[in-house]
């Protein structure tokens, strides 16, 4: 598998402030709103939910105790919180929380790493408008696939959250824009350069397997990372129109 750490960077001369903001937000809001993911009744109010975009109403489910199969522990599972805005903007806020530490530092890499050459080229109005289009679509790809082929009515309940819809966004965008763009990677242990198209296809590749073995199943919304980035392959060019970002 290959794991990206930077890309060329050469040609760039503008500062990427809405990349800068992007990543902070998510930080921010992972730290001080979702508590490092320990404020639960934050994120199951503000995540998307299929059953409650599909239906356009805000649906509240009891908590419930589960056991933890391996150790028997049993915990508390909160159920799905009253949302204080309209659940279509749950879209939106859904793409600024994230599930972890782990969920959130490879979000923010990638981010880090695809997203700056990105707004060089389209601008930064552009690209932050191009950024949360390509989430919404994401999630509403999600959405979709959930309510069209989950064989468990419960799988419409289960919030979903991150970023990664978005930034998928970008790597379509950017494999578009930056096709033959040296990224530096670490590939079977060892570090190398490879062409964008090598290091986005692997991972386009990977979701696209992963997708069919999983379905609707699993943690990982495999459907929105494809949502995303087909949305940032078709929708890229036409937010460079009238660009030369010089």
């Amino acid at each position: 598998m290959i794991f990206p750490i930077s890309d060329d960077n050469t040609d760039r001369t503008t500062v990427p402030i809405v990349n800068y903001i992007l990543i902070a937000i998510n930080i921010l809001v992972f730290v001080f709103l979702q508590q490092l993911g320990a404020n639960d009744r934050f994120t199951y109010a503000f995540s998307t939910v299929p059953a409650e975009i599909v239906s356009g109403r805000d649906i509240r489910t009891p908590d419930r105790v589960e056991e933890v199969p391996v150790t028997g522990q049993e915990v508390l599972v909160p159920g799905l919180q009253p949302t204080p805005v309209s659940v279509y903007l749950t879209l939106i806020t859904s793409m600024f929380m994230h599930g972890g530490i782990a969920h959130i530092f490879g979000n923010m890499l990638f981010l880090w790493i695809f997203g700056d050459n990105l707004e060089h080229t389209l601008g930064h109005a552009r690209y932050a408008v191009f950024y949360l289009v390509c989430g919404i679509i994401a999630s509403l790809a999600h959405v979709f696939t959930t309510a069209m082929f989950a064989t468990d009515p419960g799988s419409l309940l289960i919030p979903s959250l991150g970023a990664s819809g978005a930034i998928s966004g970008v790597l379509g965008g950017y494999i578009v824009l930056h096709p033959k763009r040296r990224v530096t990677v670490i590939l079977l242990r060892f570090l190398t350069d490879v062409p964008a198209y090598v290091a986005i296809g692997v991972w386009f590749a990977f979701q696209l397997v992963s997708g069919l073995i999983s379905g609707t199943q699993g943690g990982v919304a495999y459907a929105a990372h494809i949502g995303g980035f087909i949305a940032g392959l078709v929708l890229v060019k036409v937010f460079t129109i009238g660009r030369n970002p010089g």
